[in-house]
C-alpha cells in the first residue's frame, strides 16, 4: 500500500433496485457493485457500503443504530407514549423523533450476527477489507433505559455484546464509529473503557471513526477536537478516522498532542456538499495536514463520514477525486 492510503468511512448510497426489491440476491448484487466500484476507483481498503443495514423506517441514520439494537435481547422496540415523552424531554436528543428502543433487562446478543454480514463482503473481493460497527456509547445514547442505573453501565453492557460479536471477524481492519461523544466531552473520562473493550477484541488492525454527526445530512454535535485529546490518548487503537473537510483544518495542531503510535486519518471529502472536489483541492488538503502533522503521522485520507445520503454519481465522483487527489499529492499521477 502507498504511505497515505485511501478508504471510505463505511456507507454507500443504497442502489434503487435494492430499495425496490430487497432480497438476499439483490443485496449480494448491490454489494458486488459497491465493491467493484471501489476497486475501479483505486481505493486501498474496501467496505461493504453498509447495505445490509438499510432500513426504510430509519433513513436518517441508514440503519446504523437500529440494525445493531434490534436483534439484541433485553431491549424492546415497542414504545409507550410515556417512553417517547421521557426520551424526547432530553435536550441532547431533540434531533431524534423517538428512542431506538427501550432497555427492559440485561442486554444480550440475541440474534445479532455481524460475522455473517462480513462474510458476504469477504466473498466478493480479494482486496483488503474493513468492517464497521457503531460504537456502544452512541448506541447507548439513543436508548430509553428502564433497567441500568446510568449511561456508563448501559454503555459497558453494549460494549461487551459488540466485542463478542466482532471477535471472530477476520477483516483486515475493524472500525468503530462514534458520532455522539464529540458533543459530550464530560463523558470522555470513562468512555474509552467500553470502546477499548471492543478494540481489544479486534483480530487485526483497529480504527475509531469520530465525527460531529451526520443525521439526515446535518451536524448534530457541537464541540472541539481539543476536548477529545485525553480520551484519544487512552484508546487501544491503531488509527483515527477524523472529520475535517466540513469543519476546516484549523484544529490540526491539536493532534500533535495525540500519542505518536496512533495513526491519523484526515477527512478530505465533504459529504454534506453535493459539489465534487477537484483532485487539486484534495491534494492541497492533504498537503496542509502533512505540513502540520508530518508525513509519518498522516496514514489515511477519506471522506468525513459515510456516503449514504449522496446520489450515487456524486459519491462515485468524490471517490475518484479522493484517489486521484491522493495520487497527485504523492506524485504518482499527473494533474
Amino acid at each position: 500500500m502507498p504511505p497515505i492510503k485511501t478508504t471510505l468511512v463505511g456507507s454507500y448510497p443504497v442502489p434503487r433496485w435494492l430499495q425496490a426489491t430487497p432480497s438476499r440476491d439483490s443485496l449480494r448484487d448491490a454489494m458486488a457493485v459497491v465493491v467493484k466500484t471501489q476497486e475501479l476507483a483505486g481505493l486501498d481498503l474496501l467496505v461493504d457500503g453498509e447495505l445490509s443495514r438499510f432500513d426504510f423506517n430509519h433513513p436518517e441514520t441508514n440503519g446504523m443504530i437500529e440494525y445493531f439494537l434490534g436483534p439484541m435481547s433485553g431491549v424492546s422496540t415497542t414504545l409507550t407514549r410515556d417512553d417517547w415523552k421521557a426520551f424526547h424531554s432530553r435536550p441532547d436528543m431533540q434531533f431524534r423523533a423517538q428512542p431506538a428502543a427501550v432497555v427492559t433487562d440485561d442486554i444480550g446478543a440475541g440474534t445479532l450476527n455481524l460475522e455473517q454480514d462480513y462474510l458476504r463482503l469477504q466473498a466478493l473481493t480479494e482486496r483488503p477489507t474493513k468492517f464497521t460497527v457503531t460504537a456502544p456509547y452512541m448506541l447507548a445514547q439513543t436508548l430509553f433505559d428502564r433497567h441500568y442505573p446510568d449511561l456508563q453501565s448501559r454503555t459497558m453492557a453494549l460494549a461487551q455484546v459488540l466485542a463478542d460479536a466482532i471477535r471472530d471477524i477476520n477483516a483486515d481492519a475493524i472500525q468503530v464509529d462514534e458520532a455522539s461523544l464529540t458533543g459530550h466531552p464530560q463523558d470522555c473520562s470513562w468512555a474509552h473503557e467500553p470502546i477499548n473493550l471492543m478494540l481489544d477484541a479486534v483480530a487485526n488492525d483497529s480504527a475509531l471513526h469520530l465525527c460531529f454527526g451526520n443525521y439526515g445530512g446535518q451536524r448534530v454535535q457541537a464541540g472541539f477536537w481539543e476536548d477529545m485529546v485525553p480520551f484519544l490518548n487512552n484508546l487501544h487503537v491503531g488509527s483515527l478516522i477524523l472529520e475535517f473537510a466540513r469543519r476546516g483544518y484549523d484544529e490540526l495542531e491539536v493532534f500533535k498532542d495525540v500519542r505518536s503510535d496512533i495513526a491519523l486519518g484526515i477527512g478530505v471529502i465533504d459529504i454534506k456538499d453535493l459539489e465534487i472536489e477537484t483532485p487539486d483541492m484534495v491534494a492541497s488538503r492533504i498537503e496542509r495536514a502533512v505540513s502540520v502533522l508530518g508525513a509519518e503521522r498522516v496514514a489515511w485520507v477519506h471522506p468525513d463520514c459515510g456516503f449514504w445520503m449522496l446520489p450515487r454519481n456524486v459519491a462515485d465522483g468524490k471517490m475518484q477525486a479522493l484517489v486521484t487527489g491522493r495520487d497527485l499529492f504523492s506524485g504518482t499521477r499527473s494533474a
